[in-house]
């Protein structure tokens, strides 16, 4: 009877291995890495900010480097429309950040951006939720699917759970993956695999299908954010 049990039990390991490896191959497929770990080739920052260490950007803000503005990490390798987004952060307890994405770069503004944003902080009080930064502001709070529509607040349509009870997927000092999955006017933010947030841009007047990816450093008295195995996947 045990060598059954001991038999099926090492079938079944193998079985749910293959299959996570399956479901990793998955996910993996068509995915480019856009961040070598090594060196900031391909971006464009300000390097009094932005560093490269241990296989990670790190963005960081002290008393001796204060900042002024929030300044952004640039990817330059293209204008992505339709994508899929995946990197790994770790963050600061009192830090702030973000993925921005289809966003332009300010002219006045050395590395300054306007647009959608992912944002990512170390309270995790907005964590997942979809900011359009220096825009229409909140367009999806964590747990809340958005429509949009022009000179409008959104309007939301659903929920995808309680903010708190969401907030208890998201590891505290620790790294977590962001998951983005952008297709024309719809965007969906995920963390550790959960989806926090939706929106469906309608409003023809301040939407955009394309424009830059960045990784923010928010003015704050000290900050730390990492990044690290960045991935992109055109759609």
């Amino acid at each position: 009877m045990i060598q059954k049990l001991s038999y099926r039990l090492a079938l079944f390991m193998l079985i749910a291995g293959n299959v996570f490896s399956l479901q990793a191959q998955d996910k993996a497929k068509g995915f480019v890495k856009i961040f070598d770990g090594k060196t900031m080739k391909g971006w464009d920052g300000d390097t009094v900010f932005w560093r490269v260490e241990n296989g990670s950007f790190v963005g960081e803000v002290t008393a001796a480097k204060p900042l002024k503005t929030n300044t952004f990490l640039i990817w330059r390798g293209g204008l992505p429309t339709n994508f899929e987004f995946v990197a790994q952060y770790r963050i600061s307890p009192e830090g702030n950040s973000g993925v921005q994405y289809r966003s332009e770069e300010l002219p006045n503004i050395k590395f300054g951006l306007k647009g959608y944003q992912a944002d990512i902080d170390g309270a995790d009080t907005y964590t997942g939720q979809n900011y359009e930064e220096r825009g229409r502001g909140f367009l999806a709070k964590r747990g809340e699917i958005s429509v949009l529509k022009t000179d409008m607040k959104p309007t939301i349509t659903g929920s995808l759970g309680n903010s708190d009870s969401l907030k208890t997927k998201i590891k505290k000092g620790d790294w977590n993956e962001i998951h983005l999955i952008v297709k024309d006017n719809h965007m969906q933010h995920f963390i550790n695999g959960v989806l926090m947030s939706e929106v469906t841009d309608e409003d023809a007047k301040n939407r955009k299908y394309n424009g830059v990816l960045g990784l923010q450093v928010h003015v704050m008295p000290k900050m730390k954010v990492e990044y690290r195995k960045l991935m992109l996947k055109q759609l």
